[in-house]
C-alpha cells in the first residue's frame, strides 16, 4: 500500500521529503489562518511543528476555524491543533505553547531551532516583535495581513511588505519595519478594500460579544467567513513548503 505522504513525493520527490520530515516549524496564532497553515504542513509531512495559541475555541470560530467543532469548544486551540496534527500524521512531533505571543513573552522561545516561522497572529506589537525575533536567529518568516472583512479569496498576493498597498494592516507593518531598521519581510496580502461589517454593533451585543473588548494590542473583532482566512493560509504554507523543500 503505498505511503501517506506518496502523492506528495510525486511532486517534490523523495530528498524533498526528507528535509519536511526533518523541518521545524513555528506557527503562532492557531485561527482562521494559522489553523490551514497548521492543517497543510501536517498533511505534507513537515516533522516537527510548534503551534503557539492562548485562545479557546469558541462557537464563533466555527464559520471559518478548521479546528473550530462543536466537540472541541472549550478546548484551547493548541490542544484541539495537537489532536487533529496527530490524527493526520502520528509522527510529527507537537510542541505547544499556551500563550500570547507578546514582547512580554518573546524570551519563552528559541527561535534559533526553528527553521521557519509563521506569523498569523493580530497584535501589531507581537507581529514586530515575531519578525525582530526571527531576523536576530536568521529564521525565515511569513506574516499573514489582514484576513478579516474581506469576501475575494483570490485577490491574495505574496510580496514584500515594502511592495504592500490598500491593506491596512500592511500599512502600520510597513511604517513600524521601516522604523525598526526591518528591510524586507515576506508577507501575504490582499489588495481587496475592506467590507464594512453590518450591525456590527447590534449583532454583537446580541451573541455576548463587544467591539473593543479584545486584549490589549489586538485589533477589534473584524467580519469574517470559510473561505478568506483559508486561502490565506494554505497560501502561507505552500510558500514554506516549496522553500523548505528547495533548501
Amino acid at each position: 500500500m503505498p505511503g501517506q505522504f506518496v502523492r506528495t513525493e510525486l511532486i517534490f520527490g523523495s530528498e524533498a521529503m526528507g528535509k519536511l520530515r526533518a523541518s521545524r516549524v513555528a506557527v503562532f496564532g492557531v485561527g482562521g489562518v494559522g489553523g490551514y497553515a497548521v492543517e497543510a504542513l501536517a498533511r505534507s509531512g513537515v516533522g516537527n511543528i510548534d503551534i503557539v495559541d492562548n485562545d479557546t475555541v469558541a462557537l464563533s470560530n466555527l464559520n471559518r476555524q478548521i479546528i473550530a467543532l462543536h466537540s472541541t469548544i472549550g478546548m484551547y486551540k493548541v490542544d484541539a491543533a495537537e489532536i487533529r496534527i496527530h490524527d493526520i500524521n502520528p509522527d510529527c512531533r507537537v510542541r505547544k505553547y499556551k500563550t500570547f505571543f507578546l514582547p512580554e513573552t518573546k524570551e519563552l522561545f528559541d527561535f534559533s531551532v526553528y527553521d521557519y516561522v509563521i506569523d498569523a497572529i493580530d497584535t501589531v506589537t507581537g507581529k514586530l516583535a515575531l519578525v525582530e525575533a526571527a531576523n536576530q536567529a536568521g529564521v525565515p518568516i511569513i506574516c499573514s495581513m489582514g484576513a478579516g472583512n474581506k469576501l475575494d479569496p483570490t485577490a491574495f498576493e505574496v510580496s514584500d511588505i515594502y511592495k504592500t498597498s490598500v491593506c491596512p494592516l500592511a500599512r502600520v507593518m510597513r511604517e513600524q519595519c521601516r522604523k525598526r531598521g526591518i528591510k524586507k519581510l515576506k508577507v501575504v496580502y490582499s489588495k481587496e478594500q475592506p467590507v464594512k461589517p453590518r450591525n456590527k454593533e447590534k449583532l454583537l451585543e446580541q451573541h455576548g460579544e463587544k467591539s473593543g473588548t479584545k486584549p490589549a494590542g489586538r485589533r477589534d473583532i473584524p467580519g469574517s467567513n470559510a473561505f478568506v482566512p483559508s486561502v490565506a493560509g494554505l497560501i502561507i504554507a505552500g510558500e514554506v513548503i516549496k522553500e523548505l523543500c528547495a533548501e
